[in-house]
């Protein structure tokens, strides 16, 4: 009883601290991730108008901060002739985190 207890205790917080739910390593990006990487660390230019505007994070599913501490990125998808649902979103302090399905779920890059 009080394991469960202590696993639904670990689940809520880290639902509300803005869990996110793996890492995944540079090289194992998609080869598109790790060209909008090189551009974000370089500071551009983006291939998309949107690129670098502040990520809102209202799903909260990544560490809650001020507004405009996250950016996002484009990450193209081939064979799509719109921005498609993969991104990087970019903390002021340096973390990254990357997203295949349009914010639903994140992964933080490590490298």
């Amino acid at each position: 009883m009080v394991r469960r207890f202590l696993a639904l205790l670990l689940f809520c917080t880290a639902t509300l601290a803005g869990a996110f739910d793996s890492s995944i390593s540079v090289a194992e990006l998609p080869p598109e991730a790790r060209t909008t990487l090189r551009l974000i660390e370089q500071g551009g230019p983006f291939p998309y108008e949107r690129d670098g505007v502040v990520f809102g994070n209202y799903e909260k599913r990544l560490p809650q901060h001020k507004r405009g501490y996250y950016r996002e990125y484009t990450v193209p998808t081939p064979g799509l002739s719109h921005r498609g649902p993969r991104r990087i979103v970019a903390g002021h302090n340096g973390e990254r985190y990357y997203t295949a399905d349009h914010y639903n779920s994140f992964r933080r890059i490590i490298e």
